[in-house]
């Protein structure tokens, strides 16, 4: 991972599409500071497509789709899109699965929810388990306290017996049944609302992340940006972002927005 700095402005200047992560990329322990929701704002103002690619659920999704200044949504992990469209006053969604498919996997989750909390002590149901359409989401740091990684690996090893996918994120692990994962929604939503081919959109798009769960945007995109915090996962990484940004969390994220903002403006 070469320090952010380094990227040259042609580089940067050649962005005009900007992904991104939440929990601790966009938040910085646990919050969305002035500074990196001004830095969403900016960029979208600038005339970028900005568009958070998140673990978090279709509850929050609707709310960010619908209040924040991004064009468009993914959410757990995946599991759908949501964009809404301010002219016509009507959100969009895409999901995965059809709702006979949810509800079969919701079953099967909840199976799985059962012998985690049973087996796994500390563990809990993530605290947005209840605005969840796809996913199950178990906590292991956000409001509980941290568990060793030893347990996390555990976590996720009842998921993958059970035949569902896991990732682990910065504070939750999230499962779910169903060959998606963030990159393929997001290629669908490209397709879909922006008539973006892969080809073009992996060349306009720059991704931010700091977790194993993204990492299959940081293996998809050659212009990819872990924050600092990237460090601490930096073993559980098959593929590791391009550059890596000198700020932690929301300040890394403010550090990559003015890069390219300066980059568009030079």
């Amino acid at each position: 991972m070469k320090p952010l700095s380094q990227m040259p402005l042609e580089t940067a200047r050649s962005v005009r599409m900007v992904l991104t992560d939440i929990d601790d990329t966009l938040t910085t322990e646990g919050m969305l500071t002035a500074a990196a929701y001004g830095a969403l704002e900016r960029l979208h103002r600038a005339g970028f497509l900005v568009i958070p690619v998140t673990g978090r659920p279709a509850g929050w999704c609707d709310h960010i789709a619908r209040m924040w200044p991004v064009d468009a949504v993914v959410g757990e992990n995946g599991a759908f899109y949501f964009r809404y469209d301010r002219d016509r006053k009507k959100m969009q969604q895409r999901f995965w699965a059809s709702p006979d498919d949810l509800e079969r996997n919701r079953a099967k989750l909840d199976a799985i929810e059962q012998e985690v909390l049973t087996s796994i002590p500390g563990a809990a149901l993530a605290s947005d388990q209840a605005y969840r359409m796809a996913d199950l989401a178990i906590d292991f740091c956000e409001d509980v306290p941290a568990l060793p990684e030893t347990e996390v690996d555990r976590i996720v090893s009842i998921f993958e017996r059970a035949g569902a996918q896991a990732k682990v994120s910065s504070i939750h692990v999230n499962g779910w049944f169903g060959e998606y994962n963030k990159l393929s929604m997001a290629k669908t939503l490209l397709a879909d609302v922006f008539d973006m081919e892969w080809e073009e959109a992996k060349t306009a798009a720059i991704y931010a992340g700091d977790s194993p769960n993204d990492e299959p945007m940081f293996a998809a995109f050659p212009l990819s940006v872990g924050v600092a915090n990237i460090q601490a996962f930096a073993h559980r990484l098959a593929s590791t972002p391009a550059y890596v940004a000198e700020g932690h969390s929301g300040e890394g994220f403010v550090e990559l927005a003015d890069l390219l903002l300066k980059a568009r403006s030079a």
